[in-house]
């Protein structure tokens, strides 16, 4: 059974992103004449997903009247009147439905992952909370040596073994009474439970991008791959009616 219900944390500044964002919210770049927050949506549906809760603050409007001009369905706006962090989001989004299970994902990522595998993951661990981990990529070119004599150049290579917190988010409902109404997640929540051993963290090492600063877009948008097969630029999201 897929899960139904997505909270998509839409509320970020995108100070990085500026002067782009001095217009319009964060996940409203348009990556290859789409919104990345269109991206998401569709990539969420593919993989089952019919509701989507977009936690919002920021030129949020904007962001409503781009998908009311699509007249797209299932669509819930948790507009937070001041800021919440990214745990206030989450409990405040997390009031507009009751789903016992849902995706979360930060709203600046793009990837190609299998979220009903996921789904798979998390129900047989008996998961309160699964994170998705990707591999973490050296910022930098690597030098390897033998012995005091350079042997290869690795350009920025994922480094075997460590992993970063992918933005993604398979959640229970009962985690979301132990979430604060302010503050974020990753320093409030995510250490109690780990301690408590009810994380898991579900690995992905497949296309995955964040979105962050003007070079990130670039970078993103002359990539191949965007978005898995059957959920590319052609793809448009369900529509009313």
């Amino acid at each position: 059974m897929s899960i139904k219900t997505a909270v998509i944390l839409a509320g970020g500044l995108g100070l990085r992103l500026r002067p782009i964002t001095n217009r319009i919210p964060k996940p409203m770049v348009p990556i290859r004449g789409k919104p990345l927050l269109e991206w998401q949506m569709e990539w969420l549906q593919k993989h089952g997903v019919e509701r989507f809760v977009l936690a919002t603050s920021y030129m949020w409007e904007k962001i409503k009247d781009y998908f009311d001009k699509k007249g797209l369905d299932g669509i819930i706006y948790s507009v937070e009147d001041r800021p919440l962090g990214t745990a206030g989001a989450i409990k405040l989004a997390a009031s507009k439905f009751d789903d016992e299970e849902f995706f979360v994902l930060n709203g600046d990522i793009i990837c190609n992952a299998d979220l009903r595998d996921m789904a798979r993951f998390h129900r047989e661990m008996n998961s309160k909370l699964t994170l998705m981990v990707v591999p973490f990529v050296s910022p930098y070119g690597m030098i390897e040596l033998s012995g005091n004599r350079v042997s290869r150049f690795v350009e920025k290579p994922a480094i075997p073994g460590l992993y970063i917190n992918g933005g993604v988010y398979l959640m229970n409902r009962e985690v979301v009474r132990v979430i604060p109404e302010k503050g974020d997640i990753e320093q409030t929540t995510f250490p109690k439970l780990s301690e408590m051993g009810v994380i898991y963290a579900y690995k992905y090492e497949g296309f995955w991008r964040s979105l962050d600063t003007l070079k990130d877009l670039k970078a993103i948008e002359k990539e191949k791959v965007v978005v898995d097969e059957g959920s590319g630029p052609d793809t448009d999201l369900q529509r009313k009616g």
